[in-house]
Formats: structure tokens, sequence, C-alpha cells
């Protein structure tokens, strides 16, 4: 048998440790039990996006046209010069 060491914040630790005292049960058995039920539960990465957006934890969108190529950033870009860098310099107090 193996032993697994993780670091877990305080109040994960309490309510794990209350919950196995109120079943009757060992801290290490209600873990173990959690982790072999996430192993059960086999999903492939499309199921784990669903399950994800039908949960409201994920959110997805469409973007609402294609991202332009480097050659048009190019393009847009042209004559931009330094502005960029020295506002960021300026924020940074680097100047």
């Amino acid at each position: 048998m193996r032993q697994l060491i993780t670091r877990i914040d305080d109040e994960l630790h309490a309510r794990l440790k209350a919950r196995a005292a109120a079943e009757g049960r060992t801290l290490n058995d209600l873990v173990t039990e959690a982790l072999r039920g996430v192993l059960a539960q086999e999903e492939s990465p499309r199921q784990w996006k669903e399950r994800l957006l039908a949960e409201g934890k994920l959110v997805s969108f469409v973007p609402a046209r294609e991202p332009i190529g480097l050659d048009e950033l190019e393009r847009r870009s042209q004559g931009w010069g330094t502005a960029v860098s020295e506002a960021l310099d300026w924020t940074r107090g680097d100047r």
C-alpha cells in the first residue's frame, strides 16, 4: 500500500474531517473513496467540456470573425513607432 501526501487548505481539511466524522468513517476512507470515484468517471475531453458548460463553470463563445493574420497586423500597425513601448515604460515607472 502506498501513501499519498498532498497539500490542501485548512478549510477543505476541516470540511473533509467533519464529513468523515458525520459518516462515522476515517478521513482516509473518505478521501480514498473520493479519488476512486474520480477515476471511475472517465470522461472524454468533449464530455468534460460539455459537463463544465452545463455546470456554468466554463464560458464558450464564437468569435464575430476570424482573427487577422500577421501580414494584416503589420500593415495596420505601420506608423505606430515606439508609442506602445513608451506607454508601457511610463506605466512601469521606467521613465
